[in-house]
């Protein structure tokens, strides 16, 4: 068992909480071709949701200054009064609590909440360029997606990737249930890696940005995730004789 592991022994296979670096890369590396290693490395690198990566059209890409325009496709956008914090509508006018007056705000917000722009990592710009150069986005619509394709075809080249690079089930905390590598548990995997780097109070304000949430909560839970594995060490220390079997 790696350092990382936050693993449930099985008979079969082990299973884990989330995937590591090494784990990444050999999902990448398991691809034979470049859109679907691109597709994989985007969504660890960016930690974007799946919905997000397959907007992604090759305008709203700014390889000078190495960033990404991800458009917000969640349906539900809950505003809030900037004086009072009530609970805004999407057209409200006026606060229902305070009154004032929130026309303005409530359009800010909701704009803002539509996209954010994350930065790209110079991997990542050099797959884009080479995937671009090579003829890889597809028009859709009037648009030059930099995938084209829906969203069950990205969870299977996920998945199929996951088993052939021989990487483990993900056993979800909560519920107790294992499942296939999937997109959403590459955003978990950057989610988990960018709280092990900085698990600082600003730290994990700018990982709730990057994430698109709107709640603190849903960022702070990987906070506990990440800091299991201090207690497995801990435990492993004393498994046996009761004596640390490390150096």
């Amino acid at each position: 068992m790696t350092p990382l592991s936050l693993s449930l022994r099985s008979p079969k296979h082990i299973m884990k909480a989330y995937l590591e670096l090494e784990e990444l890369n050999r999902l990448a590396d398991a691809a034979n071709n470049l859109r679907d290693r691109l597709l994989v490395t985007m969504l660890f690198h960016m930690g974007c949701r799946i919905s997000e990566a397959l907007g992604i059209a090759v305008g709203d890409i700014d390889l000078n200054n190495g960033t990404v325009t991800i458009k917000h496709l969640k349906r539900r956008i809950k505003l809030k009064c900037p004086k009072c914090g009530a609970s805004l509508g999407l057209t409200s006018v006026f606060c229902p609590k305070c009154g004032d007056k929130v026309e303005v705000a409530v359009k800010e917000l909701r704009d803002h909440r539509k996209q954010r722009i994350l930065p790209l990592d110079d991997e990542l710009i050099s797959l884009i360029k080479e995937y671009i150069s090579r003829g890889g986005p597809v028009n859709r619509n009037g648009k030059r997606l930099l995938f084209g394709i829906n969203r069950h075809r990205a969870w299977q080249i996920v998945k199929t990737l996951g088993e052939k690079a021989g990487l483990p089930r993900i056993i979800n905390n909560e519920s107790g249930k294992a499942h296939y590598v999937s997109p959403h548990k590459l955003r978990d995997a950057f989610a988990v890696f960018a709280v092990k780097r900085n698990d600082s109070g600003d730290g994990l304000r700018m990982l709730q940005e990057h994430l698109g949430h709107q709640s603190f909560d849903t960022t702070a839970k990987y906070r506990k995730v990440a800091g299991e594995e201090h207690r497995r060490w801990y435990d492993d220390l004393w498994k046996g004789d009761g004596r640390s079997t490390k150096a």
